[in-house]
């Protein structure tokens, strides 16, 4: 196994995918490269900073330290949004993409199977299968919504670069085995006494949801990865089983 190496961590999932046919799959994984790698170029993170790795409906960038975190912050608050709504506005509601995105940083090692590991690894990915998360990006209209870890909102959001609001984050928290994990989203908390709403994904009524409340605790565990390769699949899971997917 190598030495553990620092890393932003990057994280893009996309939302019901497993709810629909073979081929708007496939197109929608070639508009998440598009977003993924269009957002990365606008953000000044060229192919030799970067390492990606592929979960089907989810992808994975491991960026040097070298690249200006404020910088892919505020691309992933402007460039990312835009980028989305170009591809969606062409398409029919039926392959509309919308993404959770995680912004996060920490230690990464890779195992003699090529496997990426490490409990920061572990960490990010707990907060992008969160349930307050995944009810945020139900919870309103964007075609996708932004949560970093509590060590980049502490290091880089709440010093407030330039084009970045302090203000427009509220702070989640997700119960796990080893403790609270804290996180802040990007957006209008849901109103206190809500209740989740229904995806934001177009209905018959055309109506949204309510949006979030300020704090957010979940009663349950989301388990991160322990390992995965760069050639192929990650072995693990961000979600469920298409059965009784939550994605």
């Amino acid at each position: 196994m190598t030495d553990p190496v620092y890393r932003t961590i990057l994280l893009f999932d996309i939302e019901q995918f497993g709810k629909r046919d073979n081929v708007e799959q496939a197109y929608l994984r070639r508009v998440l490269y598009d977003v993924v790698d269009a957002t990365l170029l606008a953000a000044d993170v060229d192919e030799t900073s970067r390492l990606r790795a592929d979960r089907g409906d989810s992808v994975m960038e491991l960026i040097d330290t070298g690249v200006s975190v404020p910088t892919l912050t505020k691309t992933l608050l402007t460039e990312t949004p835009a980028l989305l709504h170009s591809k969606n506005r062409l398409i029919a509601d039926s392959t509309r993409m919308r993404l959770r995105i995680v912004l996060s940083a920490g230690y990464v090692a890779i195992d003699e199977l090529g496997g990426w590991v490490g409990r920061d690894l572990n960490h990010a990915v707990r907060l992008l299968n969160s349930d307050p998360l995944r009810d945020a990006l139900k919870d309103r209209g964007e075609d996708c919504v932004l949560c970093t870890s509590d060590g980049v909102y502490d290091g880089v959001v709440r010093n407030g670069p330039l084009g970045v609001r302090p203000e427009d984050f509220h702070r989640i928290t997700v119960e796990t085995k080893e403790g609270p994990t804290v996180a802040w989203v990007h957006g209008t908390p849901r109103a206190p006494g809500s209740s989740t709403g229904a995806s934001a994904l177009p209905d018959a009524a055309g109506g949204l949801p309510p949006a979030q409340h300020n704090e957010v605790h979940v009663g349950r565990d989301h388990y991160g990865p322990s390992g995965g390769t760069t050639q192929g699949d990650l072995n693990f899971t961000f979600g469920r089983s298409e059965g009784g997917e939550r994605t």
